[in-house]
């Protein structure tokens, strides 16, 4: 049996079966990651011995039991393990507890095997960190394998995992979903744990979840992780039908979708973005829904001013924190180049601009509540290009000397500064942010390959609480031809249990 080709409940119906024990599937990952990881630099450190210790005490009753995973080295802490967040700040922080997230796992019956690399502070749509290094892409090591959970892209797609730990506050599960042909879902706003002592996680557009290869594993695991938790500045009522088995209910239902391929910041959007989204287009009516080409109205250009304030307040509240833990200030040589800029133009947001850039992200909200009392999805291009090459997003030229001299700038040109900064990674990713601050969930999804063999997704968005219709219609594509998913995937060879 070759063990990357299963799924998590592939790999947890052999355990359960007794055709296979835990302890063979963590040395079938780690067989695989010692092979795949030198060369996409995926995972940043593993738990190998305490891992297969775990497995010899694991409860085979549960839905998970024995499936390896690994965690994002971000928000999701495992107790006596560091989490250095991709930061050089953190590189000696060592978790005291599991994060309410990493604990939902274990009782799910998961074994963590390691955690994987992410931009430092999660800032980035691509996975560079100056700390571990970059993260290449399985399908093409000249080119990423996106960001921020980049690692976990990368390790799910070269088949050490199933499924890795991921999170997303601005398309960081769809973006490297898009990037390295995988199913990429981002629930709604206070679906999943959050914690502990951390309630708002960029005031709700931050969400933690899962990179997978199949639908059936990402609606498994949000019937493990949805919560209503009482300490969480954010509430969803629970999906009691559950996801798994709402999505393989036969379903006659036809849907109204709206779709567009212009970027909302006006910038390109390349001819393979809008193939892919026009060939779904066509197989969604050849299964008799209705789709309409239509604008969302939402002003693309102020939402993501808004979303870099947000950034940027968050950032200098994290470090006031730290520098009072530290008892010094944070200084320049202590982060990365952006991380700095952003830290001190968020010193310069005022309370008032804090606030007025929390109630754009509410006019968004009723523009598109108001698009969705017609139509069940809106439909764009994940990302409107496929994956950079490796340093293409490097700060360089002009706009890295001025960052190098942003203290001397006034607080407008700061503001200014970073979305110039943020730019040209934007022009790749435009389409996802949205659905992080209007509070809504969206998916991505693995339907086309470009000329240059690079995979490329499409992005669903629906109502808020509506996951179960986006896996419902995740799960009719990825039983069609359109279904792009794993094949062909070099890295994908030769690991047997």
């Amino acid at each position: 049996m070759e063990f990357t080709e299963y799924d998590g409940i592939g790999l947890a119906k052999l355990v359960k079966n007794k055709e296979v024990s835990p302890e063979e599937l963590v040395k079938s990952a780690f067989e695989q990651l010692e092979k795949v990881n030198p060369i996409l630099n995926s995972v940043v450190r593993t738990r190998k011995e305490k891992v297969l210790q775990e497995a010899k005490m694991l409860d085979y009753s549960k839905p998970f039991a024995g499936v390896p995973i690994l965690l994002k080295d971000l928000s999701q802490a495992v107790k006596g393990e560091p989490l250095t967040c991709g930061a050089k700040l953190l590189k000696n922080y060592v978790a005291t507890e599991d994060s309410h997230y990493t604990r939902k796992l274990r009782e799910a019956g998961f074994l963590i095997i390691g955690q994987t690399n992410t931009p430092e502070y999660g800032f980035k749509n691509i996975t560079d960190p100056e700390l571990f290094g970059e993260t290449k892409n399985p399908w093409n090591t000249n080119y990423s394998a996106g960001g921020s959970s980049g690692g976990a892209a990368a390790s799910v797609a070269s088949g050490i995992v199933p499924i890795a730990g991921a999170s997303d506050g601005g398309g960081s599960i769809r973006i490297p979903a898009s990037f390295t042909s995988l199913f990429g879902l981002k629930p709604t706003r206070g679906r999943t744990p959050v914690g502990p002592g951390v309630g708002r996680k960029w005031q709700g557009a931050a969400i933690d979840f899962v990179l997978s290869r199949s639908v059936r594993d990402c609606a498994a695991l949000l019937d493990i992780l949805q919560v209503v938790q009482p300490e969480a500045a954010f509430q969803v009522p629970l999906f009691t039908e559950g996801y798994l088995e709402a999505m393989e209910k036969p379903s006659r239902r036809t849907f109204k979708i709206a779709f567009t391929t212009e970027s909302p910041v006006g910038t390109p959007v390349s001819e393979e973005a809008k193939e892919a989204v026009y060939r779904v287009v066509k197989w969604l009516e050849e299964q008799g829904h209705e789709v309409e080409e239509k604008s969302n109205k939402v002003n693309g250009i102020s939402l993501m001013e808004s979303y870099y304030a947000m950034n940027g307040g968050e950032t200098a509240a994290m470090f006031a924190n730290m520098e009072k833990h530290m008892g010094r200030p944070i200084r320049r040589d202590d982060v990365e180049l952006m991380t700095w800029s952003i830290y001190v133009t968020g010193k310069s947001i005022s309370a008032a601009e804090y606030a007025n850039s929390l109630a754009e992200w509410d006019v968004a909200a009723g523009k598109m509540a108001v698009l969705h009392e017609e139509y069940d999805f809106y439909l764009t291009p994940t990302t409107a290009f496929s994956a950079p090459r490796n340093g293409e997003l490097a700060q360089r030229g002009h706009i890295a000397e001025q960052l190098m001299n942003i203290e001397e700038l006034t607080a407008i040109e700061q503001q200014k500064l970073i979305y110039e900064m943020f730019e040209k990674s934007l022009t790749y990713t435009p389409f996802t942010q949205l659905a992080n601050l209007t509070g809504q969930p969206s998916m991505s999804v693995p339907t086309h390959m470009t000329k240059e063999g690079m995979p490329l997704g499409v992005q669903f968005t629906a109502s808020k609480g509506r996951e179960d219709m986006l896996l419902l219609l995740a799960r009719h594509l990825e039983k069609s031809d359109l279904w792009v998913g794993m094949k062909r995937n070099p890295f994908l060879s030769q690991s047997t249990i």
